[in-house]
C-alpha cells in the first residue's frame, strides 16, 4: 500500500520510517512524503494512480490540509479515489466537521498513536 504523508514538519519522515520499519521491510507499506499541500498536488499529478492513502496535516503554511483535501476530491476522483485521513494537533469539532464535509475518510489527532494508525490502515487495506 502506497501512502503519501503530507506534513510541513520535516521530523515526521524519520518518525514514520522508524515506526513502520517492520511493515516497510515486509513490503506491506511504502511511504512518500510531501512538506506542503502544493508539493502533494505536484506529486499526485504524476503518481495519483499509485497512491492508495493520503495522510495530511491540516495546519500547514500556504495551502492548508483542508484546501488540499478539496483539490484531491475535485481533481483525483477517478475510481478508486484515494483514502484521505486528516491529522491535526487541534482535534476541535470545527476541524473535524470541515474535514468530514470535504470528504475525509478519517481524522486523527497529534501526537499520533501509531498503533491506532496501524489498525486503521489494516481496515483500509483489507
Amino acid at each position: 500500500m502506497k501512502i503519501l504523508v503530507v506534513d510541513d514538519e520535516a521530523d515526521i519522515q524519520p518518525l514514520f520510517l522508524q515506526r513502520f520499519r517492520k511493515e516497510i521491510r515486509n513490503n506491506e507499506v511504502e511511504f512518500s512524503f510531501a512538506q506542503s499541500g502544493e508539493d502533494a498536488l505536484g506529486y499526485l499529478k504524476e503518481k495519483h494512480s499509485e497512491v492508495v492513502l493520503i495522510l495530511s496535516d491540516i495546519n500547514m503554511p500556504g495551502m492548508s490540509g483542508l484546501e488540499l483535501l478539496t483539490h484531491i476530491r475535485e481533481d483525483f476522483d477517478t475510481p478508486p479515489p484515494p483514502v484521505v485521513m486528516m491529522i491535526t494537533a487541534y482535534g476541535d469539532d470545527e476541524n473535524y466537521k470541515q474535514a468530514m464535509e470535504k470528504g475525509a475518510n478519517d481524522f486523527l489527532t497529534k501526537p499520533l498513536d501509531f498503533n491506532l494508525l496501524k489498525e486503521k490502515l489494516k481496515t483500509f487495506s483489507a
